[in-house]
C-alpha cells in the first residue's frame, strides 16, 4: 500500500512540474506573439504617417481607443475585411513552433525533476548506507560516535538510533556485570558448601569405623547413618553442579570441541549409569546405526546425555530407555525416550529451568540436571526439546547443527 502511494505521489509531482514547465513555455510564446503583433502595427503606422503626415493624430487616437477596450465600438466595422484582407493574410506563429516550445518546456521540467529526484535518491541511499554500516558496527561491538551529517529527515532518526544504541550498551554492561556477579556468588556458595561437606563426610567415616553393626539396638542408628550418607551425596552433587553452572555463566568453561562419534557417546554415557540401572531394574537400548560424527566436547556432552538418561531411568523403573540417532545435511539428531509417565502438563514450560522440580520429580533430585544439559548442548551449536510421547513417556530431542570448519 505504501509503495502504491509513493508511486502515486511521485507521478503527481512529475505531472505538476511538467505542466508548470509547459505553462511557462506557453507564456513565453504568447509574449513572443505580442511582440510580433506590436512590430506589425508599428510598421503599418509608420508607413501611413510617412505617406500622410497629417494622420498621426488620427492614428494616435485610434490606438488609444483600441487599447482602452473600444468603448465606442470603433472596431465593429471590419475595415480590413472590406478591403479584402483576412486574418490568415497576416503573419502568425506556426502551430509547430508553439508545439515545439511546449515540448521543450515539458522536457526541461521533466529533466529538472529527474535529476533532482536522482540526486535526492542518491543522498538518501548514502545516508541509509551510513546508518546500516553504523548498525553493523554496533552488532560487532565496534561502533563509533554517531554524529549528524545535516538537518534533514534522517537527523531525527540518527538521534534516536544513537540514543537507543547508547541505552543498549549501558544495559548490556549492566547485564554482563550482574551475570558475572551472580556467577561469582554462585561459585563462592559452592566453595562454602564444600567445607562443611568435607567435615561431615570425615565425621561419617569415623562413625562407620567405630560403629558396632552386630548390636541389634543399633538398627535405627544404622538407618540414620545411611540417610546422612545419602544427603551427603546430594550435597556433593549440588556443590559440583553449582561450580559447573558458575563457570558456564562466567564463560569460563572451556569446551574442547572435536569430532565425536554419537554411538560411542551414548554407550559411554550408558556405562556410567549401570549401577543406577541395576538398582531400578532399568535397561538402556542403543542400536548400532553406523558412524555419525558431531563437533562437540566429549566429556561435557556425555555429562549432558547422562542427565537426560538419568531422568528417563528415574521415571521408568523396570522399563527400558530407548536411544536413536539420525543425520541429514543440516544437523545430527539424537533421540532419547522412555515409556514411563512422562511430564505433567503444568511442568512443560519449566522443564529446563534451574532448580525447578516437577510434579513427578524423583526423591532426592535438586532440579539442576536438565538445566545443565541444556546449557552444555546449546553452547555447542545445538538445541534440545522435551515433550511427551503420544503413547506416554518422556521424549528428548537433541540436534547438533552442522558447522563449516574455517
Amino acid at each position: 500500500m505504501n509503495s502504491r502511494k509513493n508511486v502515486f505521489v511521485t507521478s503527481g509531482f512529475v505531472l505538476s512540474v511538467s505542466f508548470i514547465a509547459a505553462a511557462v513555455a506557453a507564456w513565453l510564446v504568447s509574449c513572443h506573439y505580442r511582440n510580433a503583433s506590436f512590430d506589425l502595427v508599428n510598421a503599418v503606422c509608420c508607413e501611413v504617417i510617412e505617406q500622410e503626415p497629417g494622420t498621426q493624430k488620427i492614428i494616435a487616437a485610434a490606438l488609444k481607443e483600441y487599447t482602452e477596450g473600444n468603448p465606442d465600438g470603433f472596431l465593429e466595422d471590419h475595415v480590413l475585411s472590406s478591403l479584402g484582407y483576412r486574418a490568415s493574410d497576416f503573419p502568425d506563429i506556426p502551430c509547430r513552433q508553439i508545439a515545439f516550445f511546449a515540448a521543450v518546456g515539458w522536457l526541461v521540467g521533466l529533466s529538472l525533476f529527474f535529476f533532482t529526484f536522482l540526486y535526492r535518491n542518491r543522498v538518501e541511499n548514502r545516508r541509509i548506507r551510513d546508518l546500516a554500516a553504523y548498525l553493523e558496527q554496533v552488532n560487532s561491538g565496534k561502533a563509533w560516535i554517531l554524529s549528524a551529517f545535516g538537518e534533514d529527515d534522517f537527523s531525527r532518526l540518527e538521534d534516536e538510533i544513537y540514543k537507543t544504541v547508547t541505552f543498549l550498551y549501558q544495559t548490556k554492561e549492566q547485564a554482563v556485570r550482574a551475570k558475572n556477579d551472580f556467577a561469582e556468588n554462585l561459585s563462592n556458595i559452592a566453595h562454602q558448601i564444600k567445607t562443611p561437606i568435607t567435615a561431615i563426610s570425615l565425621a561419617v567415616q569415623r562413625m562407620e569405623q567405630s560403629f558396632d553393626y552386630a548390636a541389634p539396638e543399633r538398627r535405627e542408628s544404622r538407618m540414620a547413618l545411611i540417610q546422612v550418607e545419602k544427603q551427603l551425596a546430594r550435597l556433593t552433587y549440588l556443590e559440583e553442579a553449582l561450580l559447573v553452572l558458575s563457570r558456564l555463566d562466567a564463560g569460563a568453561l572451556a569446551l574442547q570441541k572435536e569430532e565425536t562419534d554419537v554411538f560411542t557417546l551414548l554407550v559411554l554415557a550408558a556405562d556410567n549409569l549401570q549401577e543406577l540401572c541395576r538398582n531400578s531394574d532399568t535397561s538402556i537400548e542403543i542400536p548400532e546405526q553406523g558412524e555419525m560424527l558431531i563437533w562437540a566436547d566429549m566429556e561435557w556432552t556425555m555429562e549432558a546425555i547422562m542427565n537426560l538418561m538419568k531422568n528417563c531411568i528415574e521415571h521408568n523403573k523396570g522399563g527400558t530407555v530407548h536411544c536413536s540417532c539420525a543425520r541429514n545435511p543440516l544437523y545430527t539428531e539424537i533421540l532419547i525416550w522412555d515409556n514411563g509417565e512422562g511430564f505433567a502438563r503444568e511442568d512443560m514450560p519449566h522443564i529446563f529451568e534451574r532448580f525447578y522440580r516437577g510434579k513427578n520429580a524423583s526423591e532426592g533430585g535438586i532440579g539442576i540436571g536438565l538445566a545443565l544439559a541444556k546449557e552444555i548442548i546449546e553452547r555447542q551449536n545445538g538445541t534440545i526439546r522435551a515433550k511427551n510421547k503420544p503413547g506416554g513417556g518422556a521424549f528428548f530431542e537433541i540436534r547438533f547443527y552442522s558447522v563449516t570448519e574455517l
